[in-house]
């Protein structure tokens, strides 16, 4: 029996991340988790579920959180995608980094570059949420470790020192 190779077209594109402009070459089918790790190089967001579950690959498309491991990369194009490695200024810490590491709100880490991303869109949004808006937006991020509380208490700490 004759065996069959595929190949799969590759298709130019350009994607910004964290503000850097990166041109790649691209399978129509890649998704944005698997670009931005493998391609681009940016391993801050983690492949947990690879079905939009878990919310470990969470990452900002032009300020809105995306589970990216079902996001097409090319579907990113002309978009700004922002990792976790680009919540950070420099060296500084985001305030919600700060919050996260003082509130106890990491203790695995494989939850917290989602967690990240979800409390940064949600701070963008809603810069003083309650308690129950908190646990809402970081509804689609599961965490096996912390019990949530200091996850929660970190996005009201990062909220009130942003006041």
């Amino acid at each position: 029996m004759a065996r069959v190779e595929r190949t799969q077209q590759r298709y130019a594109a350009t994607l910004t991340v964290n503000g850097t402009a990166y041109p790649i070459e691209i399978a129509a089918d890649a998704t944005l988790l698997q670009t931005v790790r493998d391609v681009i190089g940016l391993t801050g967001s983690k492949e947990g579920c690879d079905d939009s579950e878990c919310g470990a690959c969470m990452m900002l498309l032009d300020g809105r959180p995306v589970n990216s491991c079902s996001y097409l990369a090319l579907q990113a194009e002309g978009r700004e995608i922002t990792t976790v490695e680009g919540v950070a200024a420099g060296d500084e810490l985001h305030p919600l980094q700060r919050a996260f590491l003082e509130s106890g709100g990491v203790q695995c880490g494989f939850c917290t570059p989602g967690m990240l991303i979800s409390a940064v869109a949600l701070l963008d949004a809603n810069p003083t949420p309650t308690e129950e808006e908190v646990r809402v937006a970081l509804s689609g991020n599961l965490c096996r470790c912390t019990g949530y509380d200091g996850i929660v208490k970190a996005v009201l700490r990062a909220a009130r020192a942003d006041r």
